[in-house]
């Protein structure tokens, strides 16, 4: 399922169980359920300020298990708030993990949903985000951000 966020197109896809992938580039194949529909209602009302956490059932496929522990480490952070790579490292119990952590990231299957856009540099500066063909990663980490801080008009 395709939709339109400000930053450009977001593809959906869903099994069974739940939101498989959130993904900034096209998808061929793709699912269409009640699970993907939920996601983009839910969605379109983050975007909009609307709503401050996601409640669509997610059913990861991939990912090592140190992945897992990243991801899971993620959905703690609480909405509007950021932390460092270091500190998800140390709260995985992997503190000399850091650059791991931002692997981790980059391979998270549910960007937004799975929220790997609150992490940042220890020094407080944003840092890598996947992009799209629209537009570069960190200036959708910068819109979610704001959006979270109640800082888009």
């Amino acid at each position: 399922m395709k939709i339109t966020a400000p930053f450009g197109p977001i593809w959906l896809d869903a099994d069974h169980k739940g939101l498989t992938l959130v993904s900034f580039f096209e998808l061929k194949n793709h699912q269409t359920n009640s699970f993907t529909e939920q996601a983009a209602k839910e969605l379109i009302d983050y975007f909009s300020g609307e709503r401050t956490h996601f409640t669509v059932p997610l059913s990861i496929q991939s990912g090592t298990e140190f992945q897992r522990k990243v991801w899971a480490a993620l959905t703690q952070i609480p909405y509007g708030k950021t932390c460092s790579y270091l500190e998800i490292a140390q709260a995985i119990g992997s503190p000399k993990a850091v650059r791991a952590i931002g692997q981790a990231n980059s391979k998270n299957p549910l960007p937004i949903i799975v929220p790997c856009h609150r992490v940042i540099g220890k020094n407080g500066q944003l840092t890598g985000y996947l992009g799209s063909s629209e537009h570069d990663g960190l200036s959708i980490k910068m819109f979610l951000l704001q959006v979270e801080n109640g800082l888009l008009d």
